[in-house]
């Protein structure tokens, strides 16, 4: 017994050493980063809040608040001083080049989009952390155009400043989209009834399926999900660990894993931890959640179709299968694998092929289909490989779509963007009316290290989907009625 004693005292001691080490590492790199300014620091006071929940019970209400949070933001603007860093490129400089009010709609903001033919029903739309509304702008004007009256909410804390999210919490955003989800059903009257959700609110849109066949609030007819938060890396786990520490005098840089100059319109460039150990509680109370239904709440799970990069560094693909399908997944779900680019000159650059996942996937016995987009033979060209229910064999349908030759794999962010995007995407857009912003996705800087104001893996990330036209039939098709 004093020999177990021992062992554990002596285990605890090394994790806490290590504790401690991680945290000198993480202190010194905080220390390296830019100083916070008053975007990390202020946040617009009439936020939504899930105790706003009682007396802020519609969409109505919500909108009402919404413009009290966004004249606050510009009162902050007009202000003197803040993201002093980069005011050329900043998001914050009144009548910019990248301030979105100056645009022709701003997207930060929530917005509805009416059916352009006879109503097929509704759709809530819920966006990812960090994100804004904007990130699923195609998606909306799609089902728009497929009948749907669409609905694309701003959840709290995103679209006005940084700091903003620091103080956002996993109960906000969830009574944000209850209340989004109402106000669609009530759309959606007798028609279907459609969530979205892309990355984290992904997260919410599983959230509010589980409310609905629990008896909680209407039941969504079909969940589509983009790179959905069922887990997260590793880091979001580290960030609730974190984070108190940042308190403390001196370590404030502490509590954001990025501080950065905020060029982009539609996205926050500067993380802050608070947000990540919010998502990572948020993800495993759904996952508990989903395991919690009876066998009768899982066969009225509505059909899910899952849309997700093979790899992604923000959310773990392996929790997709193990904490939502196989929990919930029947035949008339789907998984759509976006695979790696394993043409013959980007095969050898590759660190790994994430071949053993495919393998367990593509195994007989999943009750739910699995379809993977990839490479058909040696060439650039794709086919999407569709193994239906139980079936290891898959049907091959060959598309006239190809790999960039630039581009090695999709990424966390991608999904939801056409390659026009007129933001994040590559083609010059027809409806790009100046001035819209700087068309990040379509910069390819060149030159020397440690030059630029914003970081290099910015621009190196994918920010579009080459194969959206696709993901854009696939959703026609589901509208239409046609479940393949």
């Amino acid at each position: 017994m004093a020999g177990l004693v021992k062992w554990v005292g002596r285990l605890l001691a090394l994790v806490g050493a290590a504790g401690i080490g991680m945290l000198v590492l993480r202190a010194c790199e905080a220390g390296e980063r830019p100083a916070l300014g008053r975007w990390h620091r202020e946040a617009p006071p009439s936020e939504f809040r899930a105790r706003d929940a009682g007396d802020v019970r519609d969409l109505a209400g919500y909108l009402e608040l919404e413009e009290r949070v966004f004249a606050e933001l510009g009162e902050a603007l007009a202000a003197p001083g803040g993201d002093d860093a980069a005011p050329e490129i900043s998001r914050y400089l009144p009548g910019g080049p990248n301030d979105p009010r100056g645009f022709p709609r701003d997207w930060n903001r929530t917005f509805e989009l009416e059916p352009a033919r006879p109503a097929r029903g509704a759709v809530l739309l819920l966006h990812g952390l960090s994100d804004s509304p904007y990130s699923l702008r195609r998606v909306g004007e799609v089902l728009a155009e497929e009948g749907f009256a669409v609905l694309g909410l701003r959840l709290p804390g995103h679209g006005t400043l940084p700091g903003a999210l620091a103080r956002a919490r996993g109960a906000d955003w969830r009574a944000a989209a209850r209340l989004g989800l109402r106000h669609a059903a009530a759309r959606a009257e007798s028609g279907a009834l459609w969530v979205v959700g892309y990355s984290t609110g992904g997260t919410l849109a599983v959230d509010l399926a589980c409310a609905g066949v629990e008896g909680g609030g209407p039941r969504p007819d079909r969940v589509v999900l983009f790179s959905p938060a069922i887990g997260v890396t590793g880091f979001a786990a580290l960030a609730a660990w974190l984070e108190p520490v940042a308190a403390l005098p001196g370590l404030e840089r502490l509590a954001w894993e990025t501080v950065e100059v905020e060029y982009d319109p539609f996205k926050y460039s500067s993380f802050p931890l608070a947000a990540g150990a919010e998502v990572h509680g948020l993800t495993a109370a759904v996952r508990a959640r989903l395991r919690a239904l009876t066998v009768e709440q899982r066969r009225a799970f509505p059909p899910v179709l899952v849309l997700q990069s093979l790899v992604d560094t923000t959310v773990r693909t392996p929790a997709i299968v193990d904490g939502l399908l196989a929990v919930v997944g029947t035949a008339e779900d789907e998984l759509v694998l976006f695979d790696v680019n394993r043409a013959p000159h980007v095969r050898p650059f590759l660190a790994r092929e994430p071949d053993e996942l495919l393998a367990r996937l593509r195994a007989p016995g999943r009750p739910w289909t699995l379809t993977v987009l990839a490479t058909d033979g040696d060439g650039p060209g794709i086919a999407a490989h569709r193994h239906a229910p139980g079936e290891a064999r898959a049907a091959l349908e060959p598309l006239e779509l190809q790999w960039p030759p630039d581009v090695f794999s999709l990424s966390h962010v991608a999904l939801p963007f056409p390659p026009e995007d007129w933001h994040y995407g590559v083609r010059r857009s027809a409806d790009r009316a100046e001035p819209h912003g700087f068309q990040v996705g379509a910069i390819e800087p060149r030159g020397e290290r440690a030059l630029l104001r914003v970081p290099l893996e910015r621009f190196m990330r994918l920010r579009y989907n080459p194969f959206f036209p696709w993901v854009e039939q696939r959703l026609r098709a589901l509208a239409s009625g046609d479940p393949r």
